[in-house]
Parts: C-alpha cells; structure tokens; sequence
C-alpha cells in the first residue's frame, strides 16, 4: 500500500538528483535536465499531496468546488508541465544562439558581457 511518505521520499530523492545535477555539471544542457527533474520531482509530490487530501463530500458539495478538492494536484502538475516545456523551449533556442556564436556550451566559459 502507498501512502503519502512514499510520495514525498520519491519526490525528494528526485529533487536532490536534479539539484546535484544543477549544480555539478559544467554542460548547459545538463543543467537544463536536472532543472527537468526537479521539477518533475515536484509534480510527484503535487500528485501525492492531492491524492492525499480527500475532502470530505459535505464540503467537496459546494458550488462550484465539485472537482476543486480531488484534481487540484493534478491541474497544477499540468501548468508545471507546460511551463517546464515552455522554459526548455527558450532556454535550448539561448543555448544554440549561444553555441552559434562562442562554439561552447560550458557553462564556466559562457560569459555575455563579453563578446
């Protein structure tokens, strides 16, 4: 049986992966997949916390919240999802601009105010 621990432990171990990722790695590109992860590892725990918390029906029967109280994790993963697609869009169209013009995607050597 899964409970909520199991939930926030996955979401947590994912969460330091990416930050470890984030932080260590001298490659843009793998900068951006750890980014990715974290923020996958929040949708878990989004997910988790909204399967978790089941309103009782006399209040979930109230106008207007008849889905609000058992999809709100989930609607929000959604957004998180189409902002992660929309910053990983971006940020690879930076990366090949940048890649175009210095011919590196080290982190350490990529320095805008210096052309």
């Amino acid at each position: 049986m899964l409970t909520l621990n199991h939930f926030l432990v996955l979401g947590a171990v994912l969460f330091c992966i990416g930050l470890y990722g984030a932080i260590s790695k001298r490659n843009a590109i793998a900068v951006l997949m750890g980014i990715e992860i974290m923020l996958n590892a929040v949708n878990i725990t989004m997910i988790g916390f909204s399967f978790f918390n089941r309103l009782p029906q006399t209040i979930n029967n109230l106008p207007g919240s008849a889905l609000g109280g058992l999809l709100t994790g989930q609607i929000f993963a959604i957004f998180i999802i189409t902002v992660a697609a929309a910053e990983a869009a971006v940020a690879l169209a930076m990366i090949i601009a940048i890649y175009r013009k210095r011919d590196t995607v080290d982190v350490g050597e990529i320095d805008m105010m210096k052309w």
